[in-house]
This record gives C-alpha cells, sequence and structure tokens, in this order.
C-alpha cells in the first residue's frame, strides 16, 4: 500500500511502496567558519585522521557516512544546496537484521523508535467514497518507519559537533590532482579534499560532473509522482484515503493527527515530460491538469490546496543504473548511485552503504583504490537487489485500466490476511538483508558486533 507524508508529517512517500515526499526548509545555523572542534568525543579513532574528505549532500546518506568517517578521524566537510536541512520528507522504513545491526552500531535504533510513525489504516475508496479495501499499517512500515526529515535532523545533531556543514552552497568544479581533488563551489573559497563522496540525491550534481549528464543513467518508469500540503478537511486522523482511476491516483493522508493539516499524494501514467525542474508553476499546472476530471469529490479540494501550496514535490518515478560507482578518488552513495523514486528500500540500503564504504576505507587504511573496489563488490549486488523492489510502483498505484484496478484491490484483500501479510513481510526483508554483513570494528560503533544477532 502506498504512505505517504507532508513537511509536518502527512503527505509523505515511502521506502516500501511510497507515494510522494515533499520538503521544507528547516532552519540552521550556518557555520561562520570551518576549523574542527579542538577536542574529539572518546569514541573518535584515527584510523582515517589523514584524511579530508568532502560529502554532498545532507539529507540522510550524506550525514550517515559523515557519522562514521568523523568518527575514524577523517575532517569531514558536508556541502548541501539547500539553505538549511529539510524537515519532512519521506518515509521511510527499515527491516530485517542487517538493516537492525547498523542501526544499532550507530547506536541509534532506540531513538527511531521513540520518533517513529504512528500510521493507522489506510483505505481505498470508491468514487462515491465508500469504502472498497481497508488495510492495516503493519504491512507497509517494516521493523520501525519514520519521517526522512527527522531521521536527517537525528544524524545532523549526531555529527554537527565533529563535522563542518555547509548549507546554501553546491560544488561547481571537480579537478583530480596527483594527490587528492581542487574543488570550487557555487559561493565559497576553492579548497582540496582527498576524496570526495556524492551522496546528493536520485539527480546528483557530483554524478553529473564526475560522469555525465543523468540522461545515461535514469531509468524511467512511465510513471509521475507528486506531493503536497492540504487542509485536513476529512478530519482523518492518521489513516489515508486513496482513489484510483485507470492511470492516475488521488490521496488524502495524515500520519501525525494534526487535526488541521494533511497531505495530498498524486500518481500518474505518463510518457516522458519535458519541463523545468526549477519551474514550480509549471510542475503545478501538469500535475492539475492529470487531476482534473477525476470522479472522486476531494480532488477538488485537492486541486485548491495545489493551486497554494509551496512545498510541492514532483518527480518522474525513476531508477538509477550506473556500472560503476566510483571514478578516481570520488565515489557515489546511496540514492545517487542506486537510487529509485519510490519503494526501493533506498534510506535502509544508504546507511547499510555508508557503514561498509567507511568499514572498507579503515581496512584499506584509506587507500581509496582498494576501498573503492572492495566496495562496490561488496555492495552493488545488494543495493540492485532492493532497488528491484520498486520496478512496479508505477503501475500498482495507479493500474492502466479498471480490470488491472480490480486485480490491484484483490490483492490488497489478500495481504490483509495474517497468512500472505507474514509471507510479504518476508519478502521485502529477503532483499533488505540479503548481504554478509562484515565486522569491520570501527570506532565510534554502541554495540559490540559479538552482542548482536547477524542472522535472520
Amino acid at each position: 500500500m502506498t504512505k505517504q507524508t507532508r513537511t509536518t508529517g502527512n503527505h509523505r512517500a515511502t521506502d516500501s511502496l511510497p507515494t510522494t515526499a515533499t520538503h521544507k526548509a528547516m532552519p540552521r545555523p550556518k557555520p561562520e567558519s570551518e576549523p574542527k572542534p579542538e577536542s574529539k568525543p572518546e569514541s573518535v579513532g584515527d584510523a582515517l585522521a589523514h584524511l579530508d574528505v568532502l560529502v554532498s549532500g545532507a539529507s540522510v546518506a550524506g550525514p550517515a557516512i559523515a557519522f562514521w568517517l568523523s568518527r575514524q578521524g577523517a575532517r569531514v566537510t558536508v556541502v548541501e544546496k539547500a539553505p538549511a536541512l529539510r524537515e519532512g520528507g519521506f518515509a521511510v522504513d527499515f527491516r530485517g537484521h542487517v538493516h537492525r545491526t547498523v542501526l544499532t552500531r550507530m547506536g541509534i535504533w532506540d531513538e527511531l523508535h521513540r520518533i517513529r510513525t504512528d500510521m493507522g489504516h489506510q483505505t481505498i475508496v470508491d468514487a462515491d467514497d465508500s469504502e472498497r479495501v481497508d488495510l492495516p499499517a503493519h504491512l507497509m512500515s517494516g521493523d520501525v518507519e519514520v519521517l526522512r526529515g527527522d531521521l536527517s535532523k537525528l544524524l545532523y545533531e549526531r555529527t554537527k559537533d565533529t563535522v563542518v556543514y555547509v548549507f546554501g552552497d553546491s560544488i561547481a568544479t571537480l579537478t583530480e590532482t596527483a594527490s587528492g581533488v581542487d574543488v570550487t563551489f557555487d559561493h565559497g573559497a576553492p579548497r582540496a579534499f582527498d576524496l570526495i563522496v556524492g551522496a546528493d540525491g536520485l539527480h546528483s550534481n557530483t554524478r553529473r560532473l564526475v560522469f555525465g549528464d543523468e540522461s545515461r543513467y535514469l531509468r524511467f518508469f512511465d510513471h509521475y509522482v507528486a506531493g503536497f500540503d492540504m487542509p485536513n478537511h476529512l478530519g482523518l486522523d492518521r489513516t489515508a484515503r486513496l482513489y484510483t482511476e485507470p492511470g492516475r491516483t488521488a490521496m488524502i493522508s495524515n500520519y501525525d493527527g494534526d487535526a488541521d493539516r494533511a497531505g495530498a499524494a498524486v500518481v500518474f501514467r505518463s510518457p516522458q515530460l519535458t519541463y523545468d525542474r526549477k519551474d514550480v508553476d509549471q510542475q503545478k499546472r501538469i500535475v492539475a491538469e492529470k487531476l482534473r476530471g477525476m470522479a472522486w469529490p476531494h480532488v477538488e479540494q485537492i486541486l485548491d490546496a495545489l493551486d497554494t501550496a509551496d512545498d510541492l514535490y514532483f518527480d518522474a518515478i525513476a531508477q538509477v543504473h550506473m556500472d560503476r560507482l566510483s571514478q578516481g578518488r570520488v565515489i557515489l552513495l546511496g540514492d545517487a548511485g542506486y537510487g529509485a523514486t519510490m519503494g526501493g528500500i533506498g534510506t535502509g540500503t544508504a546507511l547499510v552503504s555508508a557503514y561498509v564504504l567507511t568499514g572498507e576505507l579503515v581496512a584499506a587504511r584509506g587507500d581509496h583504490r582498494t576501498a573503492f573496489a572492495a566496495f562496490e563488490a561488496g555492495i552493488t549486488k545488494y543495493a540492485k537487489g532492493c532497488q528491484k523492489l520498486s520496478g512496479n510502483a508505477g503501475p500498482f498505484l495507479a493500474p492502466p485500466t479498471e480490470k488491472k484496478i480490480r486485480s490491484r484491490d484483490r490483492a490488497y484483500r489478500m495481504l490483509s490476511s495474517r497468512l500472505l501479510a507474514g509471507f510479504f513481510k518476508r519478502i521485502t526483508e529477503k532483499a533488505a538483508s540479503n548481504l554478509a554483513l562484515k565486522d569491520y570494528g570501527l570506532a565510534g560503533e554502541s554495540t559490540p558486533a559479538a552482542a548482536l544477532n547477524l542472522q535472520p
């Protein structure tokens, strides 16, 4: 089933089978200078103290790799084009023993349970708003589910004292030299770094600079998704209502119990569109055109909210496919290298990948050639296996015919049974757990590996 959130907690996309996400800037002070703190926490080692690393992107993958690298003594700078951390966004879930092990080693497993979402049932409705299928929330929430923005904030708080964050800037050029990488920025002064980690998402700027235009790597899946805030006129309380016509779906949901606000999500089938990703008004016109004429009466309220929305998220349903993740001293992490717009357990994969990349750098004593090769050999199959889960997200959320809508709804009804729900859970956990996670013995691990059960 779909899940969604808004920037304050209602309209969301999820790693299981999401509909959408959106982000709104969260005020954060921009550092006035870039020196590292004089002292280091006791949990910081020195295995990578000789490395100066630039990370592009401060959503989840970026702070996650910064978390581990800084604890091995590396000097880490994170540059983020947004003016501040972005709140809200995807609702992401974690599932299986590999996710659990990494989150435990990071020391955030219990914290995630304290900030988890508490979503109730979700209902598919007819045009007259009568209920067709009612799905329990436990089907799609994994072992623990949180808002992407809450996770990003948590990782930021855990790293802000040992990592330099520079908001409102972006990498302009990358030039590799014999000893490092010379970097220029849109606004900041040029600097040299030993390594560059591109953790800047599906439309990665780092990937574009090093590997070429995204059209070479982004595979379009014939659907688009949009999400934005709207008034909670239905009085939803941690529930959602979803209406589908052939090739298009509209959804209204509330995930945080806010009596006043909800979130809208739209998924529709379309040939690939040409539009300006910075032109929000143009994107609104595209979404409005796809919504008009739908028989569900609440679409009118969705259109009204779209007209005034200041938090629109709009993107193609797509996947990133690359033959390699590194070139020289630059490596891609998370969605930048193997992402999917929805349904690919991407956040869990990003956190696991950040741990593995750091572990391989420590094992190779900072030799990026050895470490990057080992990382790609270890993580590529795992990441692609998780990514495969997202391949049918568009047709499943917005089936192309009435017959296929009925077929999807029958599948939802079957998944409501405890027997099949358990089977579905095992299937999704299989991809998330399909990795023999090494014991790297990294500095800063909260729990010794021997105390963890690494088996399903």
